[in-house]
């Protein structure tokens, strides 16, 4: 088809063609964005933290009498939680994916003080048993041995505590040693005394999964033992165990194992529950944008249709003199569509330029990454096809028109 003529017409309409590109436009550059930050949403909902989460159960006390010497009674604790029903391991940890605290630490590979940190990485501190209660996978080394445990009262107002061994995750690996084994390899984090790398897990999760701080992507596993006072129990259920019950029966074991204490429950959740609390943020503004989108290109495309349908209107003479002339209802159908996507994709450059704009200024303001220019061809291609779904109606009514009776009504 010639497309002089389209454009002729077009010229004569600058104000109304004007309009619809601008609207495209806007909404190219909006969607793309939203589009881009949905599925960053979602990714990072969906990420794999490695965990058997849907087995795991977190729990805290606290104690309203002074404990001077907690170690005896949180070995007391874990021996009780083993004879609750449905549980199958227990331990404590300093913290946990989805919870509250965040304890990151420097790691330097090099001996003193001035020595520079090469990454920061998520510091967890464990007793025995964290990696098989969590379901976490060794790709390299072992797991601690019972001599290699402190406890964590060792570190009270101690610059330089014996802490032998370190266990990292592999991301943690690659960036300090690339190319390289990182088992036998020494890091410093307690003062001057090496922590010698003995194992290497495939996934460690950070307290923060899905941040976007590089730091977040590193982690590593004292063997320090906190205690029920600092620590937080992490109880992996038996396969088939309903998580709810081996909760409240793990909670009144240990409240009736410590009398004395006056101890209560301050957190006690399953993994599952947490994890729906830490995300809900992000569900929230996934189903935000995804409502913008749809808005928008709703609004889109009944401008589209209205537009098609004025001009349809305008050139009643128009489509009856071609008509007259030869033109076939397809070579109708054919212009109006060839028009609408002349005009989609003067709107859709304009919103690439645009949406490279909001994405700078998103990067700027919010430490969001860089659009990728995969998103750009997306949005085209949805704002084409909208274009042309929107267009259809109009085009075909116009195409129906008989040659007389477009003649008369001009």
């Amino acid at each position: 088809m010639d497309i002089l003529p389209i454009l002729s017409t077009l010229k004569r309409h600058k104000t109304a063609a004007g309009l619809i590109v601008l609207q495209i436009a806007l909404t190219c550059a909006i969607v793309c964005n939203a589009l881009f930050l949905i599925f960053q949403r979602i990714e990072r909902i969906s990420a794999d933290t490695g965990m058997a989460e849907s087995e795991l159960i977190s729990l805290s006390l606290s104690s309203m009498a002074r404990v001077e010497n907690p170690e005896p009674q949180t070995q007391a604790d874990l021996a009780a939680l083993m004879q609750v029903p449905g549980v199958a391991s227990a331990t404590l940890t300093n913290q946990y994916p989805y919870g509250r605290s965040s304890n990151n630490s420097g790691v330097r590979i090099e001996p003193g003080e001035q020595a520079r940190s090469r990454v920061v990485a998520g510091h967890y501190t464990a007793g025995p048993g964290l990696i098989k209660t969590m379901g976490l996978k060794l790709i390299e080394g072992r797991d601690f041995l019972p001599e290699e445990f402190v406890p964590g009262s060792s570190l009270d107002n101690n610059p330089n505590p014996r802490v032998p061994a370190v266990i990292i995750n592999k991301r943690m690996a690659d960036r300090l040693w690339p190319g390289e084994s990182a088992l036998g390899k020494g890091i410093y984090v307690y003062g001057d005394q090496p922590q010698r790398v003995v194992g290497v897990l495939a996934e460690l999760p950070s307290p923060n999964p899905g941040s976007q701080d590089e730091n977040t992507l590193h982690t590593m596993l004292m063997p320090v033992q906190p205690s029920f006072r600092g620590g937080t129990f992490l109880i992996r259920v038996a396969p088939g165990a309903n998580t709810e019950v081996v909760l409240k029966a793990a909670v009144a074991k240990l409240l009736a194992n410590s009398p004395g204490l006056r101890r209560v429950a301050r957190d006690q959740d399953t993994l599952l529950q947490l994890r729906e609390g830490y995300y809900r943020q992000d569900r929230s503004m996934v189903l935000l944008l995804a409502g913008v989108c749809v808005g928008l290109l709703i609004v889109t495309a009944f401008g589209i249709v209205g537009l098609a349908s004025f001009w349809v209107q305008q050139r009643t003479r128009m489509i009856g003199t071609r008509r007259a002339l030869g033109a076939t209802r397809g070579q109708i159908l054919r212009y109006f569509q060839t028009e609408n996507l002349l005009l989609s994709t003067a709107g859709i450059a304009l919103g690439m330029i645009g949406a490279y704009g909001i994405s700078l200024l998103l990067m700027s303001h919010y430490e969001l990454p860089r659009l990728p220019f995969v998103y750009l061809p997306v949005g085209a291609l949805v704002l084409w096809t909208l274009g042309q779904i929107a267009v259809f109606a109009p085009a075909r009514r116009a195409a129906a028109l008989p040659p007389v009776a477009a003649l008369r009504g001009g």
